[in-house]
């Protein structure tokens, strides 16, 4: 859902707005109803020969973890732009091959969408340049550890696993997607 235009801002964070606005029930009765906005996000499945590459990473408020590289799309940016800054920000990797796996909204009460994106056969092209608030170390690993850790959480992305464990109960779909990754 997005926010209705004639919803009024009533707070501007630095990462969430919230929206008001009155809606009309089934009743004939209005209620406020309230929304959050934030920047869209982009997440990159990087990979390189057979392998994926994802990222053990920290951040100042959370211990060691697996992702994949992302994060907010600035704005004014189109969202393929942002994944390929944020892969080479926080990786130093490039790619010539780029496809939008799909995009998630995780939320009915957040206007936010998600863009999952698939980068093959990258190439280091520079130095990370990573923000402040991060560390992260590049690791390789193999498609059926990529499953894995998705699908058991060492790699948070719910969405992803949601489609990987339904993909595991049909082997053609998680074979066409170790396809879309790799051919």
């Amino acid at each position: 859902m997005k926010i209705p235009p004639h919803a009024k801002l009533i707070f501007k964070g630095v990462i969430f707005d919230i929206y008001q606005w009155e809606q009309k029930m089934f009743d004939g009765t209005t209620a406020t109803f309230e929304m959050a906005k934030r920047p869209d996000t982009s997440q990159v499945i990087a990979t390189r020969g057979d392998k994926i590459i994802i990222c053990h990473q920290e951040q100042p408020d959370r211990a060691l973890y697996l992702s994949l590289f992302g994060g907010r799309i600035e704005r004014g940016e189109e969202p393929l732009v942002g994944a390929k800054r944020e892969l080479q920000e926080e990786a130093g990797l490039a790619s010539e091959q780029w496809k939008l796996l799909r995009t998630h909204n995780p939320s009915h009460k957040i206007d936010w969408t998600i863009y999952y994106y698939i980068a093959k056969n990258c190439k280091i092209v520079a130095e990370p340049h990573l923000d402040s608030g991060e560390k992260i170390e590049l690791l390789e690993i193999s498609f059926d550890e990529f499953v894995q850790a998705v699908t058991n959480d060492k790699l948070y992305s719910p969405n992803l696993a949601n489609n990987l464990l339904r993909a595991k109960l049909d082997p053609p779909k998680l074979e066409e997607f170790r396809r879309q990754l790799f051919d």
